[in-house]
């Protein structure tokens, strides 16, 4: 009856082969680039327009504590 017997140098190509394929893998799978980013959707007129609202909200509600507190 015939056994198998491991032996030292197949445990060592079979780590240098694993550890050859680990590192070709990653570095073969990374073939392409990544695209551009996409320019940014606001130029910054979103915010102003934002600044403006609250600017007007609070003129109007200055204006509205002002004339209700003078009574004539």
């Amino acid at each position: 009856m015939a056994t198998f017997r491991f032996s030292f140098g197949f445990g060592l190509l079979a780590l240098l082969l694993s550890l050859i394929f680990a590192l070709y893998v990653p570095l073969s799978a990374n073939g392409q680039s990544l695209p551009p980013a996409p320019p940014p959707t606001s130029d910054g007129t979103s915010i102003d327009q934002g600044i403006a609202y609250v600017l007007m909200m609070l003129a109007l509600a200055l204006t509205y504590l002002i004339h209700s507190s003078s009574i004539f």
